[in-house]
């Protein structure tokens, strides 16, 4: 598991000046420098050897120009090294800065134990760059000695930057990005240790062996028992920015992710609030993106950091953005179709309380049981959810959430009237009374739609060790924080569950008995709001292009062609392409698309597939008759396709983007564009086109209300009307949440199966891989290849179940023993298992997890994205 965050700064730390004499720089040191083939920016490399031995590699960055500029340390995420920084520094030394990278002690090419950012060690090497950097003549300085500099990296170089600000007053500024406030608290939340997550960080920095001994004693003694220990806590702690939060006093720019149950929102929360109390300004930005995965906004968060640091370095007047910020996806750009992803924004940080609306739960009093061993364990979120683990099930259509009869209790709200947000950490009060002295839980809120489908938000648990439960005790329940949206008809499920996958339970049988003491408080953050989706450009060059295109009629209509006959062999079949080319304008030999064949049949989903460039686009648009093909010929139902061809009459389409009035409910969008076609109404089958889209009472909102999923299939439901026989959908899912996909999944299934046809281009390959029957796959506008999505991509009966080590033997016989089982062969760290027919991924997790194999990851033994890569020869 690659703990690594792609291109987010990771921050330095720097030790208190009673630890700076323990710490010297060597007088001498190795030097390599090395040059771009241009001029600017200037990489020169250095080793620099600590007093107690340790060789720290450097990079040392700049741009030509005369002057001093403010300096910038960029620090690497948890087994990185400088090496991630490169494209940032050379940014920043262009933008006007000396910028320092460094790998961090057992990272890299440099040497030494790693501390987790140890004051004595990590912390100090920071000091002694900084040392370094005020002794350059190209870094400006405050006074001698204290150069002006500023500090910005992810997770454990995040940590390294709030612990530098406590420990070097002579930094200015600081940008942590997703990291911790409290090791202690991350790792081992509320007394429970998170051991799937402790687990990865020791094995992916090289083993036990590469980090300092009490770091290793402490991970082996927690690890056998299962139990933090008051020892280990404070060793975390001391580590931990927490312990100098009174001394942090400069401005801090924090981003945390929503996709992160590693370091949750709750930790950005701590620092902010103690860092304001200081006197310093901070601001607080929420990215889409985490440890599990999604999108990091990389260019997004780099250019802030920028903004920040010319603000507080450089003093220049540039604005630092809001106080607090929240990604959120707002609208599809109705041009091409691509994702507006829009930050919500408010005055003044809110906390993770605000605004509390109080929501009635019901439920009985309910006895849940803590297995022997804790085995089956509930399964919620695994580390890299966003690249393996769990996201694969998902992706095999398990769910992500699995709870075991018995080992729970749940408790219900009702259904919500309207949509509501949830922005923060919902609580709620319960009482619990075990068996054993202690009782530790797992709560959970889940989002359940009127089908009885449910979604953790950002799959995140709270744990929770009850002490003193055997008399019973009444308890608050301080749910993860998330940005949420439940919409109308939805309702929200507490379930507090006995065990987890990812953290450590009691292993002695115990049984728990839970009720409800009060209601649910929801905070819902009023002040918070979302910037308003900009009008389409449609709506204002419409008009002036419906009577160019009257005109251009009316001018053409004696010069047309006849189109070719219709071929009455091919009226069943949807599309057929039979040797299409389109060149570029004034080209010869740039083609677009090039002798381009396949065939689509009724009931097929067909998924068109290719990288940027192959021609995708291209080829739809002549499909809709939008541009004419240089060669070849495409006939729909056995006609030929030309502009204006009545057969396009039984296609629909979503291929340049929606364009809805905001002002208008999104029935009455639909009901427009409808009188728009000029056809009769009752042709337009809206009841059907809606319950098969499935928008709900949500026709009768304003579509500025919408979130992007409803714009969507707002969006799906206008390609619809009139159910044609073809539909057609350019990139459907595109910023969706998985949620959303899901249901947008089940969208085009449901269409299908009614004997029409449905073609999707998308970039998501493993959702294609579910929602499409068949593929073409294109390069450089050519056709690669095209067949059934089991075909291209090869067996789909064997998964790879990663395990982080071997399994044992006797474990793998009784693997592949299980029912549904045809083989079981052991791979490097996991297993190669072979289903047969008939049988699912989630069922054998299921038997895995209760024969207590260490699930990490499974996934398809080849996906269609490794069958895509070979396809194309990994152009994309």
């Amino acid at each position: 598991m690659d703990l690594r965050v792609p291109r987010l700064p990771k921050r330095p730390r720097r030790a208190a000046a009673a630890l700076g004499a323990a710490v010297l720089l060597a007088a001498t040191g190795t030097w390599t420098a090395t040059a771009s083939d241009t001029p600017r920016p200037h990489r020169t490399d250095r080793v620099q050897t600590m007093a107690d031995g340790t060789r720290v590699d450097t990079s040392y960055f700049t741009s030509g120009g005369g002057g001093r500029r403010p300096a910038v340390l960029l620090a690497h995420g948890f087994g990185g090294s400088k090496d991630d920084l490169r494209a940032q520094a050379e940014d920043l030394a262009g933008h006007g800065y000396a910028v320092l990278t460094w790998s961090a002690r057992g990272f890299g090419h440099s040497t030494g134990k790693i501390g987790l950012n140890d004051p004595a060690h990590e912390v100090t090497d920071v000091s002694r760059l900084i040392d370094w950097l005020a002794k350059r003549p190209e870094v400006r300085l405050d006074k001698p000695g204290d150069p002006r500099v500023g500090i910005a990296g992810g997770s454990y170089g995040g940590a390294i930057s709030l612990l530098a600000a406590g420990h070097d007053p002579r930094v200015d500024a600081i940008a942590p990005a997703v990291t911790y406030w409290d090791l202690s608290d991350a790792l081992f939340p509320n007394g429970v240790f998170k051991k799937l997550w402790t687990g990865v960080f020791f094995n992916s920095g090289g083993g036990c062996g590469k980090f300092e001994p009490a770091l290793c004693a402490m991970y082996q003694r927690v690890a056998q028992s299962g139990v933090p220990d008051a020892d280990a806590r404070a060793l975390l702690q001391r580590r931990s920015p927490a312990a100098v939060a009174d001394r942090i006093k400069v401005p801090t720019l924090l981003f945390q992710g929503q996709t992160d149950s590693l370091f949750t929102l709750a930790q950005s929360d701590a620092a902010e609030r103690a860092i304001r109390a200081n006197g310093a300004p901070v601001e607080v930005d929420w990215i889409a993106g985490g440890h599990d995965g999604g999108d990091l906004e990389t260019d997004r968060v780099q250019g802030r950091v920028r903004d920040w640091f010319d603000h507080y370095l450089k003093g220049a007047s540039v604005g630092t953005g809001p106080a607090f910020r929240i990604t959120r996806t707002g609208g599809v750009d109705s041009t091409d179709g691509s994702t507006r992803s829009r930050g919500a924004t408010a005055d003044a940080y809110p906390g993770l309380r605000g605004a509390p609306r109080t929501i009635p739960l019901t439920g009985r009093e309910q006895r849940a049981a803590n297995p022997a061993g804790a085995s089956p364990p509930a399964v919620s979120a695994l580390p890299g959810l966003g690249g393996g683990g769990l996201a694969q099930l998902s992706a095999l259509g398990t769910g992500v959430s699995l709870e075991f009869p018995g080992q729970y209790a749940k408790f219900d709200a009702p259904p919500q009237r309207t949509a509501l947000r949830i922005t923060g950490s919902p609580t709620a009060r319960v009482h619990v009374k075990s068996t054993s002295a202690d009782a530790v839980l797992f709560a959970k809120l889940y989002d359940v739609g009127p089908g009885g489908s449910q979604v953790l938000p950002g799959q995140l648990v709270t744990p929770l060790r009850v002490t003193g439960a055997k008399a019973g005790k009444d308890i608050t329940v301080t749910l993860p924080p998330v940005d949420h949206e439940v919409q109308q008809g939805h309702h929200l499920r507490l379930v507090l569950a006995t065990t987890d996958l990812a953290y450590a339970s009691p292993t002695a049988p115990a049984t728990y008995t839970v009720s409800l003491k009060g209601p649910l408080s929801v905070p819902t953050a009023p002040a918070v709001t979302t910037a308003p989706t900009p009008l389409p450009s449609w709506i204002w060059w419409l008009p002036l292009a419906g009577a160019g295109a009257a005109l251009a009629l009316l001018l053409t209509a004696r010069r047309r062609t006849s189109a070719p006959a219709p071929d009455p062999e091919l009226a069943e079949v949807p599309l057929i392409i039979t040797d299409l080319s389109k060149r570029y304008a004034k080209s010869t030999d740039r083609y677009a698309v090039r002798d381009l064949s396949f065939r689509v049949e009724k009931g097929q989903v067909l998924g068109l597939l290719g990288p940027n460039g192959a021609g995708k686009t291209t080829t739809l648009r002549m499909l809709m008759g939008l541009i004419r093909p240089d060669g070849g010929e495409i006939r729909v139902f056995g006609h030929a396709i030309r502009p204006g061809a009545p057969v396009l009459s039984r296609v629909g389409a979503f291929v340049e983007g929606a364009g809805f009035l905001p002002h208008l409910t999104g029935r009455e969008n639909l009901e427009l564009y409808w009188r728009a076609t000029g056809r009769p109404p009752e042709d337009a089958h809206l009841a059907e086109a809606l319950e098969i889209a499935g928008l709900g009472d949500a026709l009768a909102r304003a579509v500025r209300t919408y979130s992007q999923g409803m714009r969507q299939r707002l969006a799906i439901a206008q390609a619809m009307l009139g159910l044609p026989d073809l539909l057609i959908l350019d990139e459907p899912t595109n910023g969706l949440d998985p949620p959303q996909i899901r249901e947008m999944r089940e969208v085009l299934i449901r269409y299908a199966a009614a004997g029409r046809t449905v073609i999707v281009s998308s970039h998501l390959l493993a959702e294609v891989e579910q929602s499409c029957t068949h593929l073409v796959v294109m390069d450089r506008g050519r056709l690669v290849q095209a067949g059934p999505v089991r075909e291209i991509v090869g067996s789909g009966d064997t998964l790879l179940v990663g395990t982080g080590t071997p399994l044992a033997e006797p474990l793998v016989q009784k693997v592949a023993a299980l029912d549904g089982v045809a083989s079981a062969v052991p791979a490097e760290d996991g297993l190669l298992i072979r289903l047969e027919p008939g049988h699912t991924a989630g069922a054998l997790v299921v038997d895995l997890v209760r024969l207590e194999v260490p699930v990490l990851s499974v996934g398809p033994h080849r996906r269609l994205e490794d069958a895509f890569l070979t396809l194309i020869g990994g152009s994309a």
